[in-house]
């Protein structure tokens, strides 16, 4: 069965534009990305989910409630973050419950594909009071896809959408892909030989995370090979 995944667009764009800077709103840059996002998964074959679609009446504790009825195995909201004054911040973070589990993985892939598109990397934080981290069953991430208010984080967000896009979705299917087993090979029948057993622990669409993993395990006494498929 797929991976059902419930993608939020932060805010709701009718009583709630989240921030707002010289016109731009946060949640019509939010519903765009989460769009074009959950497009890139449903392709992929994940079964997606949306908060909503377009600007409607919505808090976030219903947004909850709605990925909890339809059981959802993971809720992704994608915002974009505001400073106290323009151009103070620039950068991605991504906003945890706590700093644990697949989703803290999911997280730091997440944030580093957007780093390799040019955005300063702010890291994962625990936010246990916001109410759809807090309310939701599933592992919850909130993605901060750059500050509103600063020029180049707006630059980056507007030349380089779908390379965004495709970030962040790879860095939810690289997780997901990581934790699954590889098929022990049948081989001949006539062989007297034993199976051979693989087990896989990434898979990565980005070579430079490929090699990164492999760096660790080999540090930690692992024979470790890059294969592709």
């Amino acid at each position: 069965m797929a991976v059902k995944i419930i993608l939020d667009a932060g805010h709701n764009g009718a009583t709630d534009p989240g921030a707002i800077y010289q016109g731009r709103r946060e949640s019509d840059d939010n519903l765009r990305l989460t769009l074009a996002v959950g497009n890139l998964l449903s392709q992929a074959g994940y079964n997606i989910e949306y908060t909503r679609t377009g600007n409607l009446p919505q808090s976030v504790v219903q947004k909850a409630q709605l990925a909890n009825a339809i059981n959802a195995d993971y809720f992704i909201s994608i915002h974009r973050n505001m400073a106290s004054y323009p151009g103070q911040y620039s950068g991605v973070q991504t906003l945890l419950y706590d700093l644990s589990g697949e989703k803290l993985t999911m997280a730091e892939n997440i944030n580093r594909n957007l780093e390799a598109l040019g955005f300063r990397n702010l890291g994962v934080e625990a936010r246990p009071h916001l109410a759809v981290l807090r309310r939701t069953k599933m592992p919850a991430l909130l993605i901060e896809a750059g500050f509103l208010d600063s020029e180049s984080d707006n630059h980056l967000f507007d030349t380089r959408f779908d390379e965004i896009a495709q970030a962040i979705a790879d860095g939810i299917m690289d997780t997901l892909q990581a934790s699954s087993l590889i098929p022990p090979e049948t081989g001949d029948t006539e062989s007297e030989e034993p199976p051979l057993y693989r087990v896989q622990v990434g898979a990565f669409h980005n070579l430079q995370n490929a090699v990164a993993l492999e760096q660790e395990l080999k540090r930690m006494g692992y024979n470790t090979w890059i294969v592709t498929s």
